[in-house]
Formats: C-alpha cells, sequence, structure tokens
C-alpha cells in the first residue's frame, strides 16, 4: 500500500494476539495489496496518479464495511495518529485504568516492528490485537477489517486504534472510524499543523499532551491553536499530561460526550 509515499514495499503486515504464540507459520498472517509495481518509465506521474486512486478508492471501499460493523455493535471507533513519541499509548493506558471498570474497551495497536505497544496494553486490563506494518507507515481499513476477524469487539464499547506513528500518510487512509484524534507534545513544535495541514484537517479533535513540561520547553500553546484552526476551523483542543495526569479528565468528558451521541 506503501506506493502512495514511497516509503518502501508493504505489501505485507503481520498481526499478533499478545495472547498467543506460534510458530512462525501459524502466526504471521500475511495480506497482499492489489496491483503491481510500476516498471515503466515513460509517463511516471500518470501511473503514480493512477495507482494512488486505486489505492484509496479501493481503501475507502473497506472502510465502508468496517464503520457499518462498528454502527451496527454500537462501537465508538476512535482512531489515534501522531508523529512517534507523543505519548499515545501512556494516553490510551491512563485512559484504560480509568474507564475500564465501567466500559468494554479493546484497542488495535498498529506498528512497523515488536509487539510492547499490545503489551502495555494488555497490562493495563483491555484485549488488543498488534499489527506489524514492516515497512509501512501507516494502518488501512484492510488491516483493521482483518485484525477484527481476530480482536473480541463487544456491543456497545469503545475500540482505540492507536496507529503508526506518522504525520503523513495515516491522515489518507479512512479506517471506519467514527472521529479522529491528533497527538502533539510540547516537545515537539507548535507549527506542526502548518507542516503537516491535512492531519490536522482531517482531525475532529487536537491532544496537546506533555503539558507539565510548558515550563522548560519553547512552545506556544496559543500559536499551535491558532496555526491547526486556520486549516480546521472546527478542530476542538484538549491540553493535558498524561503523565501527571493533569487535565485528563477533560478527555474522559470528551469520550464520554461521545459515547452519548
Amino acid at each position: 500500500m506503501c506506493e502512495t509515499c514511497g516509503c518502501g514495499d508493504s505489501d505485507q503486515f503481520e498481526i499478533h494476539d499478545p495472547h498467543h504464540t506460534h510458530s512462525h507459520d501459524q502466526s504471521h498472517a500475511h495480506f497482499h495489496a492489489h496491483g503491481g509495481k510500476m516498471h515503466s518509465h515513460s509517463h511516471p506521474h500518470k501511473k503514480v496518479i493512477n495507482l494512488n486512486m486505486d489505492i484509496l478508492s479501493e481503501n475507502n471501499h473497506l472502510a465502508h464495511f468496517n464503520r457499518s460493523f462498528f454502527e451496527e455493535k454500537k462501537v465508538l471507533c476512535l482512531n489515534l495518529v501522531s508523529s512517534p513519541g507523543s505519548g499515545k499509548t501512556t494516553i490510551l493506558e491512563k485512559t484504560i485504568h480509568a474507564l475500564i471498570s465501567t466500559n468494554k474497551i479493546a484497542v488495535i495497536e498498529g506498528d512497523q516492528q515488536t509487539l510492547l505497544d499490545a503489551e502495555r496494553i494488555e497490562k493495563s486490563g483491555a484485549p488488543s490485537i498488534q499489527i506489524n506494518t514492516g515497512s509501512g507507515c501507516h494502518l488501512d481499513a484492510k488491516m483493521i477489517g482483518s485484525a477484527l476477524t481476530k480482536l473480541k469487539v463487544e456491543q456497545n464499547s469503545i475500540l482505540f486504534i492507536e496507529n503508526v506513528g506518522n504525520l503523513v500518510c495515516p491522515a489518507m487512509f479512512d479506517l471506519g472510524e467514527y472521529k479522529r484524534v491528533v497527538v502533539i507534545s510540547v516537545t515537539e513544535g507548535e507549527d506542526k499543523p502548518l507542516k503537516y495541514p491535512y492531519m490536522f484537517q482531517s482531525s475532529h479533535l487536537c491532544i496537546i499532551n506533555k503539558a507539565d513540561l510548558l515550563p522548560y520547553v519553547d512552545f506556544n500553546t496559543e500559536k499551535a491553536i491558532e496555526y491547526a484552526r486556520s486549516i480546521n476551523p472546527e478542530l476542538e483542543f484538549i491540553i493535558l499530561s498524561a503523565r501527571s495526569s493533569e487535565g485528563m479528565e477533560l478527555w474522559y468528558a470528551w469520550l464520554e460526550k461521545q459515547l452519548k451521541r
């Protein structure tokens, strides 16, 4: 799929259940994208555009089926996107600890390699599935659909999808989610919305994390919000620190509001 951004051959991805270990042949489910490599150099731009359209068209078709599944089961599905190291997994850990006693929660984890994040989520008390994308830089609707066949998502539950850390390609791929949440941290520049506009344009909520570090970093919160709203005037904002839990109650309140939609 990642021919859309030239990041390498990501025709294959692997889905891992942290509860089970098998032989290599049994534990890895390989899925192959449609379409082939581009060999002709006579009209490269035309071929790239057509490939992108085909891939996104197929993805949107599969995202429709995912969305129908979520709506039928009354599942609140949220797609969490960010650059690497923004604190998505820590936010999820704190959220699970706070809400698992009153809500059914499941998590799909996306990373290029390792089961580390899925294992962290399991320890927090929520079932999870890890999708390893290999050289791929994003999750797509086909991967989510395949993960749903292995992860038991209950009726009237919350499903968090923690996307691969990347502010570019995940913006293009609808996974069938109800809403997209972009997470940035104060250790990044406040100009992230200007540098990666489509991610902020396609998101519904922006979490500004690691607020406990604001006294120690050169980050202008007002500017970050101003830049983001110049791209997406409807974007909501929550400023919090997953580490200290400051502001997390605002995130929980936002989630409760979505559950009552």
